[in-house]
């Protein structure tokens, strides 16, 4: 509720010195009578007389706030908003080479890589977001779509050993490129995920960098991997088997990509700092919203009014025919 003339609710303060006066004035009001005992007087049933005594003042007191609330004008407002998206394509470029089983994060690097970008396109439902997986070769897993249920189910279904291992990390941009270059939407970005070196396709990741580029596309380029060792499972004759290999990749050319394309490059040790990247991602890619906020006032003073009536014509009623005084 909101006041159109709020400063008539001023005129509240004049019933503190009102109130005041009526307080002092009782003190002399009260007849006195000298008589030896008044046991028998407090036995005597009271007379409803006593009770509704102050009930003229107090209704005086609300005769007068009433209608100051009423001169305020009190309004009764209906506020509704409409508003349009303008959402994001974002294709999500992820490594499901043999290195990506590697334990440094938890459970492995292409599980805790998958459980992160589920929970970031959960998050974004005004987005298109689509999936392409890479090792030796790429294919898209799922094309853009706002369809995130069906995204995140085939996220499930990204495992190793999919396609031929190896590291083509040109052939996964490039496949991104092509899926989003004839996209009507004005904000395009990659996330490229990968933990290796290119050494597989025909596209070198420069060139699909500058592809991406031409057609206004931003990548964001995560490596990951701890700093030193990471214990990897190798499948043998004899069954899984563990090794040690160097936690090490090319992050120059991941850098050159994320720059050409005018992203962020960035470097994921564990799975803490691999959730904090894709916040910052959803922080720097926020959907466009544009809100128009309508509102319509409706008068309200009428119930105050009649409210501030009804205390007047009980207090008239009460003074000359419940309280009525008898004068000299």
């Amino acid at each position: 509720m909101t006041f159109h003339s709020p400063a008539y609710l001023f005129l509240l303060l004049l019933l503190i010195p009102v109130i005041g006066w009526y307080i002092w004035r009782l003190r002399d009001a009260q007849a006195t009578l000298r008589i030896s005992d008044t046991s028998e007087l407090a036995r005597q049933p009271k007379s409803m007389r006593v009770w509704l005594i102050h009930v003229p003042f107090v209704l005086r007191v609300l005769t007068v706030t009433l209608l100051s609330i009423a001169l305020a004008r009190p309004q009764l407002s209906n506020r509704w908003q409409s508003q349009s998206t303008e959402g994001i394509d974002i294709m999500m470029a992820l490594d499901v080479s043999g290195t990506m089983l590697a334990e440094d994060l938890k459970p492995n690097r292409l599980e805790a890589a998958k459980e992160v970008a589920t929970d970031f396109v959960i998050n974004r439902p005004n987005d298109n977001i689509g999936l392409v997986v890479f090792a030796g070769e790429s294919f898209t897993q799922c094309p853009l779509t706002t369809d995130h249920a069906v995204l995140v189910n085939l996220f499930q279904s990204v495992k190793f050993g999919l396609i031929e291992d190896g590291t083509a990390i040109g052939l996964g941009l490039a496949n991104c490129v092509n899926r989003m270059k004839d996209s009507p939407t004005k904000s395009k970005v990659i996330i490229l995920l990968t933990d290796g070196s290119n050494n597989r396709g025909d596209i070198t990741p420069q060139t699909a960098a500058e592809i991406a580029k031409t057609f206004g596309i931003r990548v964001y380029a995560v490596g990951v991997g701890s700093h030193g060792q990471a214990r990897v499972p190798v499948q043998t004759p004899y069954g899984t088997q563990y090794m040690m290999m160097d936690s090490e990749f090319d992050e120059v050319t991941l850098r050159n990509i994320a720059q050409t394309t005018g992203g962020e490059y960035f470097r994921a040790t564990d799975n803490k700092s691999l959730r904090r990247i894709y916040e910052q991602i959803d922080q720097l890619e926020k959907s466009k919203i544009r809100v128009r906020e309508y509102s319509k006032r409706y008068e309200n003073f009428m119930p105050f009014l009649y409210a501030a009536l009804i205390c007047l014509l009980l207090d008239i009623l009460i003074r000359h025919f419940v309280l009525r005084t008898i004068a000299e």
